[in-house]
């Protein structure tokens, strides 16, 4: 799988990963994430033409500073990639983060979009699952080796269920670099002055991003166990949109890894819709 790079409408050098043909899907990873956030599903996507993006400051982007690392940047570079690209209308598959940058431009650029589906978000965002990402973005774990988190992972993600040592040491290569000095963030430490800018303002209302899908095939997955996303917050977005296609991951918390069989259901369902 080869890693491409595009420029930036502001001189950014941004990476991304294009292969496969068929229905162009583009994968948007979570927060502190990367295009390898998607490597457990591309596997069962056959016939689409699958494209994931490394975020600036992610993955083998350039770092270009916590003011650049806001939704609307991110948001514009999506579009600039698709024209980079030459692509006029992508379905969107938005993991968390990926997910609002998607709503996000269904209410600004809709002409853009062919579908979206979201993975374990939605326009009301837990401040549990915001204190949680809180204590970890943009610092470097206490463990000093892959094998010590893998060790550790099942304790600190109590929502996830039944993940065998192979798929959690797989992750944690995915988040963190092994080095001398210990593990090592992949990704700008300065993500977390961005995040806490939006973590201590005042709640937006995201509801009108989510209305904006309207007409939109869309698809919703859900971790059972997840604390960004409540029940009632995915049954209040069902209500909207009773045609969204829904499933819940049972031994899943925030996120699911997408590989899952009711994951594969739902986004399968999804891309029917989109073809």
């Amino acid at each position: 799988m080869t890693l491409r790079h595009f420029t930036a409408s502001d001189g950014a050098r941004l990476a991304y990963r294009d292969e496969g043909s068929g229905t162009p899907v583009l994968c948007l990873a979570g927060l502190t994430r990367s295009s390898t956030d998607f490597d457990f599903l591309a596997p069962y996507l056959p016939g689409v033409r699958l494209i994931r993006a490394d975020y600036r400051g992610r993955g083998a982007s350039d770092w270009t500073g916590a003011e650049s690392y806001t939704i609307p940047r991110e948001a514009q570079d999506a579009l600039e990639l698709l024209n980079h690209l030459g692509i006029g209308r992508a379905a969107i598959l938005g993991t968390s983060r990926g997910g609002l940058i998607g709503m996000a431009l269904a209410a600004t650029a809709r002409d853009r979009l062919a579908g979206l589906c979201l993975n374990d978000i939605g326009p009301v965002i837990e401040r549990a699952g915001l204190d949680r990402i809180c204590d970890y973005v943009g610092r470097n774990p206490a463990a000093r080796t892959i094998a010590d988190l893998v060790a550790k992972l099942p304790r600190t993600m109590p929502g996830f269920e039944g993940v065998p040592p192979e798929r959690w040491t797989d992750f944690a290569r995915q988040l963190y670099e092994e080095t001398p000095a210990g593990l090592t963030i992949r990704y700008d430490p300065a993500l977390r002055e961005s995040f806490l800018a939006g973590y201590r303002a005042p709640v937006a209302d995201l509801w009108p991003l989510f209305d904006a899908c309207a007409g939109l095939p869309l698809a919703l997955v859900r971790g059972a166990n997840s604390d960004l996303l409540t029940p009632d917050t995915a049954a209040d977005m069902r209500r909207r949109r009773p045609d969204m296609i829904f499933a819940e991951v049972p031994g899943r918390a925030h996120v699911p890894f997408l590989d899952e069989p009711e994951s594969l259901e739902a986004i399968r369902a999804w891309l029917e819709r989109i073809r």
